[in-house]
């Protein structure tokens, strides 16, 4: 019962009281052992003994005590910490599943609650890598498997090596070539690695221009292009990085239209007293879940829908990068959707000067 509430006591102090613990009772040990020094100088037999050499013992005791009794109450108080740091050898060691036990000291738990935060992110952030290892290897397959198959085939001549054929394997080397590029932007989007060529930029004009780029695109696939920009509205940005953002925007919505769809682009100025620029892209096409409006945004997350496939070419990781351009710009890119098959809305916000 004794040892139980012991137990418990130690299991409550602070480290601040156990410090304060530790340094009382180091004092007393070293008071103790001056005080029978003093005794053994002033008892009986005092006259047999040397009072500077009693006096030197008995400090030599005293220190000698006090420093076995650091020695002990070190333990006392370094005993928990010692538990956490073999945890964060752990880590270290790439070992992230171990979890440490919250102790009933406030300080202590604190600490080891961070220590239990940390082996979970790094154990997410290891099981993201190891996912992006096999997702990148998965986007690079299908290309690298066709190009073989297309070379193979003339080699063996099944197939003719013709202006067609040709065309073929440019396009299977244009989306290995994509992905990397891609990869390439994600990296540096994900590592804050890249630079902003900032410069006075009016939004307006640069949307129409991306429009009137793309415009051709619409038209084959017989999709409605209306573009609403009235009046210049000019912020810091990046103008080539912006215009990314638009192109992967403006594609998306086009891949998700169905033929005699329609798109709009607006461009205005938002905000107040400094405003800034605000791009919307709507669409009428497949439309989003309510559940995947941020899911979206996740790098190499598809959104499947039932008898409709992929975009072909698609790495999956525009929005990402799209995201990240509009927040290294201190901005942001939303989404918003009625629901699946009542279209979406993708909304760009620019601040007028960074922040």
């Amino acid at each position: 019962m004794a040892r139980t509430r012991l137990h418990r006591l130690r299991s409550r102090l602070s480290l601040r009281n156990r410090l304060v613990v530790s340094h009382v009772m180091v004092l007393l040990v070293a008071l103790g052992a001056m005080s029978a020094s003093k005794e053994l100088m002033e008892g009986p037999g005092r006259h047999h003994f040397d009072p500077d050499v009693v006096v030197k013992a008995g400090l030599g005791l005293g220190v000698l005590a006090a420093v076995l009794a650091a020695v002990v109450v070190s333990r006392f108080l370094l005993r928990p910490l010692d538990t956490v740091r073999a945890a964060t050898h752990q880590l270290a060691r790439g070992h992230y599943d171990d979890i440490l036990d919250v102790p009933g000291e406030p300080g202590l738990a604190a600490l080891v609650r961070d220590v239990n935060s940390l082996a979970a992110a790094l154990a997410d952030t290891e099981r993201r890598r190891a996912r992006l290892v096999s997702e990148i290897a998965h986007e690079m397959r299908t290309p690298i498997a066709i190009l073989r198959g297309q070379i193979e085939g003339m080699a063996d001549g099944i197939f003719v090596p013709d202006d067609a054929m040709f065309a073929s394997l440019t396009d299977d080397l244009d989306r290995l070539r994509r992905l990397a590029d891609d990869l390439s932007s994600l990296s540096r989007v994900e590592e804050g690695a890249f630079t902003l060529h900032r410069a006075p930029t009016d939004v307006t004009e640069l949307a129409r221009a991306t429009a009137e780029r793309l415009r051709p695109q619409f038209d084959d696939a017989r999709v409605s292009l209306d573009v609403t920009a009235p009046g210049p509205v000019t912020v810091d940005c990046d103008p080539d990085r912006i215009t990314q953002v638009l192109v992967n925007l403006l594609g998306n919505a086009l891949s998700a239209c169905d033929p005699h769809g329609r798109v709009s682009l607006s461009a205005h100025a938002d905000g107040d007293p400094s405003p800034g620029a605000v791009v919307r892209v709507t669409d009428d096409g497949i439309g989003i879940d309510a559940g995947d409006l941020d899911r979206i945004f996740a790098r190499f997350e598809r959104i499947e829908y039932p008898g409709r496939p992929a975009p072909a070419g698609g790495s999956g990781i525009g929005l990402t990068i799209a995201r990240g351009v509009a927040r290294a710009h201190g901005g942001d890119i939303t989404a918003e959707s009625p629901g699946p098959g009542k279209g979406a809305t993708f909304t760009l916000r620019i601040p007028r000067e960074p922040a």
